[in-house]
């Protein structure tokens, strides 16, 4: 069994309490249900958040490179005549 924690909010307002209590009822979803899926979802971290690994092998590995550096400096420049 999965170990759960229980929560009290407060400070709800009312605006949240009446649009969680619509969706609730459209969804067929418990209150407590929704509201656990919506911080679920808000968080990533719910049981179908999508985790990215495909670039974990460049994580530290970045290199100065001045001739880089000097080659899109260029794109630091602002073009006074369209912000007009």
């Amino acid at each position: 069994m999965r170990e759960s924690i229980q929560y009290t909010i407060r400070g709800v307002p009312k605006r949240t309490d009446t649009a969680l209590r619509r969706l609730s009822r459209e969804t067929g979803t418990s209150l407590n249900k929704l509201a656990v899926d919506l911080l679920n979802a808000g968080t990533g971290s719910g049981a179908d958040a999508v985790r990215f690994h495909d670039l974990d092998d460049l994580v530290g590995s970045w290199v100065a490179d001045p001739v880089f550096d000097q080659a899109i400096e260029s794109f630091d420049a602002i073009d006074s005549a369209l912000w007009k």
